[in-house]
């Protein structure tokens, strides 16, 4: 059984119901004790605010969500996300976050080349790689699912982000979403190439038959096809121990009660995750 310390959620579980100083508040009552956190209310707030809120109700931050995207731009726009990347850098340090993921983007229009994206996206992390380290962040990367490589993500695949761990070297890890990477054949062969330097969180929700939406209609733990604990199995075996994130961008969980959210939630990451 999964350990109740071990659970955290991700504000994209309640991000229509609560910002988040709510957020923090709403999932301390119920005992979470990590959240992955968005910088838009952090950044409303002000950093050290929301520092002193977060210590005050014992959450740590797990993730936080996101620098980038970074390519598929034109040149100004381009300069503007890597600086940007660089001020989220800064807040990850200042929060403590266990890493910032940084989203790659999408093809340009009328663009084919994805394999011309994707070394726009290495060239951008080792431009970033050594303001991260020195900085003491983990820049994480994050495969999504094959659907969105031409509008969110040219990075699709556990393959891809070990490629680059591989070529860049150190200062980058690996969020492992069971959502987008569950179908990959390769997938615990992959997982064991990263081990447990790389795998920086884990995150679940469910696969629903049928899906309505592609990005906004994810399951809730137990309601899908992923087998869970068999890819919570893997992850543990090369040595993960870290939080248990639930990630739930859902139009339906986001139209009911919060609270009702939440304890759901952690009572299916104790039951079937």
């Amino acid at each position: 059984m999964l350990e109740r310390k071990r659970i955290a959620i991700n504000q994209a579980t309640t991000r229509t119901q609560w910002g988040f100083r709510d957020a923090v508040e709403g999932y301390s009552r119920h005992g979470v004790k990590g959240i992955g956190a968005w910088r838009e209310g952090i950044e409303e707030l002000g950093v050290r605010v929301s520092k002193k809120l977060l210590d005050d109700n014992g959450l740590a931050v797990t993730s936080l969500n996101r620098a980038g995207p970074l390519i598929g731009l034109d040149r100004k726009a381009h300069l503007a996300a890597m600086d940007d990347a660089r001020r989220a850098i800064d807040i990850a340090a200042e929060l403590e976050a266990g890493c910032l993921p940084v989203m790659p983007g999408a093809l340009p229009p009328q663009s084919r080349d994805i394999g011309g994206i994707r070394a726009q996206y290495s060239a951008a992390l080792a431009e970033l790689l050594p303001v991260a380290r020195a900085s003491g962040v983990v820049l994480a990367l994050e495969p999504l699912h094959p659907m969105v490589a031409a509008d969110r993500s040219c990075m699709n695949t556990m393959t891809q982000a070990n490629d680059l761990c591989d070529a860049l070297g150190g200062g980058l890890g690996i969020l492992v979403d069971v959502y987008h990477i569950w179908w990959d054949s390769r997938l615990q062969a992959e997982i064991e190439r990263a081990g447990k330097d790389r795998i920086v969180g884990f995150h679940v929700s469910d696969w629903l038959v049928p899906t309505r939406d592609f990005v906004f209609d994810r399951g809730m733990m137990g309601d899908g096809v992923i087998d869970i604990p068999l890819l919570r199995s893997w992850v543990e075996q090369v040595g993960y121990s870290g939080f248990v994130e639930v990630e739930l961008f859902s139009k339906d969980w986001w139209a009911k009660d919060p609270e009702q959210v939440v304890q759901l939630s952690i009572e299916r990451c104790l039951t079937v995750v």
